[in-house]
């Protein structure tokens, strides 16, 4: 995980809004157009950023894409916050 991608993919908020949408199960790239303003042309340039920070995977299932979150990756950068907070549980 590069976390400088990482950091940079979750800095729009479009992409958050797509991993908000993404938490509740995956999602073809078409229902995923649907729920915003903006063309699909910029939808697929966000779900691109995300999919190479490793926060989405997709998977072609015959003519349609679908999006689901990466949980590892998520996972990691709880972690890294954690960790530069100062939680852990040694304290």
């Amino acid at each position: 995980m590069s976390l400088q991608k990482t950091m940079k993919a979750l800095s729009d908020p479009v992409r958050r809004e797509i991993l908000g949408m993404l938490k509740s199960g995956r999602l073809s790239a078409g229902e995923i157009v649907d729920h915003f303003t903006i063309t699909g042309a910029s939808i697929s340039r966000h779900l691109s950023v995300l999919k190479d920070a490793g926060l989405v995977r997709d998977m072609r299932e015959g003519q349609f894409i679908f999006y689901e979150l990466n949980a590892s990756v998520l996972e990691e950068i709880m972690l890294w916050v954690s960790d530069l907070k100062g939680d852990n549980e040694n304290e």
